[in-house]
């Protein structure tokens, strides 16, 4: 699920999402930097967020893994790119970031 927040002076994407409760993890296979929010003890399952800067805003692209790649080499996981659970986690991202920017969600 994808969706945006305008850019606001003083406010930066990576720490809004930190904000949210989300660690910051680089992935050495991909040379890539995102954002994970753990659901237990381990590392999955797990909400994972990328973040996408544009002139004026920035997209979210949240999805939630059920576990790690089944087969070496690839990306496939079970994930979940909708549904109640990635739309609640969406609205309470929405708040956080509302609430940061003095605005009500």
């Amino acid at each position: 699920m994808k969706f945006k927040f305008p850019i606001k002076p003083g406010f930066n994407p990576r720490d809004l999402v930190r904000r949210c409760g989300y660690g910051e993890w680089y992935d050495p296979a991909f040379k890539v930097t995102s954002y994970t929010k753990k659901m237990g003890g381990g590392n999955y399952p797990r909400f994972h967020v990328h973040l996408q800067e544009f002139s004026g805003y920035f997209e979210v692209d949240l999805h939630f893994d059920q576990k790690q790649e089944s087969y070496a080499g690839t990306s496939k996981h079970a994930g979940e790119y909708d549904g109640e659970l990635v739309e609640d986690e969406a609205r309470r991202i929405t708040s956080v970031v509302a609430e940061a920017y003095g605005m009500t969600a």
